[in-house]
């Protein structure tokens, strides 16, 4: 896509056009948090404690001050 715009000389419009994709799909740049310290925290609970599962995970979490929604530690 940049490439086009770039190399080619392409309007936005016309590069998103030729791959099949919105234009505001393009310019899309997310605002959600970063949450690098809390999946690095998370994969070591889960390496030390190999048996429990994301809920008690999300207990242990909660103790260190990490305060998560449930729906989202799942994702993680």
């Amino acid at each position: 896509m940049t490439w086009a715009i770039e190399e080619k000389d392409y309007s936005q419009r016309r590069a998103c056009q030729l791959v099949g994709l919105a234009p505001k799909t393009f310019r899309y740049v997310s605002r959600r948090a970063d949450d690098g310290e809390v999946r690095v925290r998370l994969r070591a609970l889960a390496n030390e404690r190999r048996r429990f599962g994301y809920r008690r995970l999300h207990i242990l979490l909660a103790r260190e001050g990490h305060r998560l929604n449930h729906k989202k530690l799942f994702r993680l």
